[in-house]
């Protein structure tokens, strides 16, 4: 009977040994598929809840033209503690226009202004953001309606710092001709600035809390 060199003529000794390297190898498997879950616990994450936010918008016209949308989406997403890292993100279904008039919401979908068939969505996704004072933010983004992107800013406040949950209160304001809606209302003398404002109320449901100033 061969023998290995610790004179074990089973070979046990030999087996366990060779067995190591693939213990060891599992174990640096199981440590390095548990790092994204800690990085990601270190993410802060937040939600944001329609149902008790709001978006709206006012024009400037001979007849009151506000009103509010329905259906919306939005997101805020931050890839580390630096608010100015973070991304606010708002898509709104055009459709979904609501000005207390059906004359007036017809108007709105047509393709003289948001063009709903053709271009379904309103959008707004940051890609800079600056704190300038304890509660208060400058978020520039690109802002998409009827099918005409360009980059816009929406001032925001936010309250309830350091609790976890609050709320972003937010204006921007664009000029309707630079996205193509050059027509009017028959009878109703409308202004070119549009002014949209959001009320967001924000919860931040796992990880750390924001660096803030």
């Amino acid at each position: 009977m061969q023998k290995d060199k610790h004179g074990d003529p089973s070979g046990k000794h030999s087996s366990k040994r060779h067995n190591r390297p693939h213990v060891i190898r599992l174990s640096l498997l199981c440590l390095f598929a548990a790092v994204p879950a800690l990085v990601q616990a270190q993410v802060p994450v937040f939600e944001i809840t329609p149902q008790v936010s709001t978006i709206k918008f006012d024009v400037e016209a001979s007849i009151a033209i506000k009103g509010t949308f329905d259906k919306w989406d939005a997101t805020l997403t931050f890839p580390s503690t630096d608010v100015t890292k973070g991304i606010l993100e708002i898509k709104i279904q055009a459709d979904s226009v609501d000005t207390g008039s059906g004359m007036k919401n017809g108007k709105l979908k047509s393709k003289n202004f948001f063009d709903v068939k053709q271009n379904p969505l309103i959008t707004f996704k940051s890609t800079k953001i600056a704190q300038t004072g304890p509660e208060t933010f400058e978020v520039d983004g690109d802002f998409t309606i009827r099918g005409v992107t360009k980059p816009e800013k929406l001032l925001l406040a936010v309250s309830g710092k350091g609790t976890g949950s609050g709320e972003i209160k937010g204006m921007m304001a664009f000029d309707r001709k630079d996205y193509g809606m050059n027509k009017g209302i028959p009878l109703v003398k409308i202004a070119n600035r549009v002014e949209v404002t959001v009320e967001l109320k924000v919860r931040r449901i796992s990880g750390p809390p924001l660096d803030l100033k």
